[in-house]
């Protein structure tokens, strides 16, 4: 192990270890990263660009929001944010329509959500205010927008955390990065190679240590000496590190902030078939339904040829035993319902496909965290620099739009101010 002397190591390469780290050594601190993958990004993960005919992304997708610090890193890269278009359809079974589905009781919904004021599951206010017969389109439509957009299960998921949400219907303002998010990874390790950070690869953290100094040891053997170190992993992997006792209590903080699965599904086909089957379609955006992959969207403004699925939250769980090649072939049935087509007039089409299950994903165990009633509470106490160990990512911000990159890139940024005044 080498000097600790004013050395700070951060561990994990995604977007929360990338700018703490660049913030850092911009700073004047030594900085080494230690990314158990073989490459950086973390939960983004772009794809080849010669599979999809353009840098899809595996993994987080969308800048939602205001994002001001994603916008910040935006502008200084060079790159540019398109804002989504497009109409969005849904499918109940027997037809598609344009638009979602109305909710013949919004003004109840919105009149009750205004007047909570202690936090509830969102199962338990709903069971409390909306039990009746009447509103069960309304309960499956809030559960499945709990489950779809935020991974989330409603039995856990906080009331107040999504009220803002449910508010404006869920359309907040979304876009993409023009190149993909694996363009502002690239740019963020130029940064951070450019001010002098060490980033080292299939480095797996395997334990932390606390004595005269501080280790820092990963799977093969290597050991770190350090002042300080980032946590930034997915929060499933804080039970797989060995922690220094107090650090190990902040850590249990965690089981208060919920960790959600998505499953993604990219389908490539040689040319835009839904806009030439149903023309009003051209300028389709998301789509929604109750099929096994339930969401849907295109690249639209773009014209490549190219549907990702989604399915996220609990019903993802209903799905871990399907392998790469049978969730394409879920994505593929589910599509076929939808339109009124057969697997086989989908595959005469399909040039290229990929499936990524998050939880499968050794190094993430899951995609996103969402908000619990006592998320607010446990964030606080992963959040305090009262120690060596400090933590950061998307798990941790205190914004509206937790588990997103956003998140993870103002925690990276608040973790670093925090060393920086100590």
């Amino acid at each position: 192990m080498s000097d600790t002397s004013g050395h700070i190591v951060i561990v994990g390469a995604g977007a929360a270890g990338l700018m703490a780290a660049r913030e850092l050594a911009r700073a004047g601190k030594r900085v080494t990263i230690l990314e158990a993958r073989d490459r950086c990004g973390g939960r983004i993960h772009p794809l080849p660009a010669s599979e999809f005919g353009y840098p899809a992304d595996g993994g987080a997708e969308f800048v939602h929001g205001e994002a001001p610090v994603t916008r910040g890193l935006l502008s200084a890269a060079g790159l540019s944010l398109q804002p989504i278009e497009g109409t969005q359809w849904s499918y109940d079974g027997t037809k598609l329509a344009r638009g979602g589905r109305d909710n013949p009781h919004e003004a109840e919904l919105h009149a009750a959500l205004r007047d909570l004021k202690d936090d509830l599951t969102v199962a338990e206010f709903l069971r409390r205010h909306f039990a009746g017969d009447e509103y069960a389109g309304m309960r499956h439509s809030i559960e499945r927008m709990v489950e779809g957009y935020d991974a989330a299960d409603p039995e856990r998921a906080s009331t107040l955390a999504l009220r803002e949400e449910w508010m404006d219907g869920g359309h907040h303002s979304q876009g993409r990065v023009v190149g993909g998010y694996g363009a502002l990874i690239a740019f963020l390790v130029a940064e951070c190679c450019k001010h002098g950070v060490v980033i080292r690869l299939n480095c797996a953290v395997v334990a932390i240590e606390e004595a005269t100094i501080v280790a820092v040891r990963c799977a093969g053997g290597e050991a770190f000496a350090c002042d300080s170190v980032v946590l930034t992993v997915p929060l499933p992997l804080l039970r797989e590190i060995a922690l220094p006792h107090a650090a190990r209590q902040k850590a249990a903080a965690a089981a208060d902030i919920g960790f959600g699965n998505v499953i993604k599904i990219l389908l490539r086909f040689n040319r835009p078939w839904w806009r030439v089957r149903t023309p009003d379609l051209a300028d389709l955006s998301f789509l929604l339904s109750d099929e096994t992959i339930p969401v849907w969207w295109t690249q639209h403004p773009s014209e490549l040829p190219v549907l990702t699925g989604w399915l996220g939250g609990p019903r993802a769980a209903a799905l871990t035993g399907l392998d790469r090649r049978r969730l394409i072939d879920a994505g593929i049935d589910s599509l076929a319902t939808i339109f009124g087509l057969t697997r086989d007039d989908l595959l005469r089409e399909l040039v290229a496909s990929e499936a990524a299950n998050w939880a499968h994903d050794r190094f993430a165990r899951g995609a996103y965290s969402w908000a619990t009633p006592q998320t607010r509470a446990a964030q606080k106490i992963l959040a305090r620099a009262d120690g060596p160990v400090l933590f950061a990512g998307e798990a941790l911000y205190h914004g509206r739009d937790l588990g997103t990159v956003e998140a993870a890139l103002a925690s990276g940024q608040e973790t670093a101010g925090l060393i920086l005044q100590g």
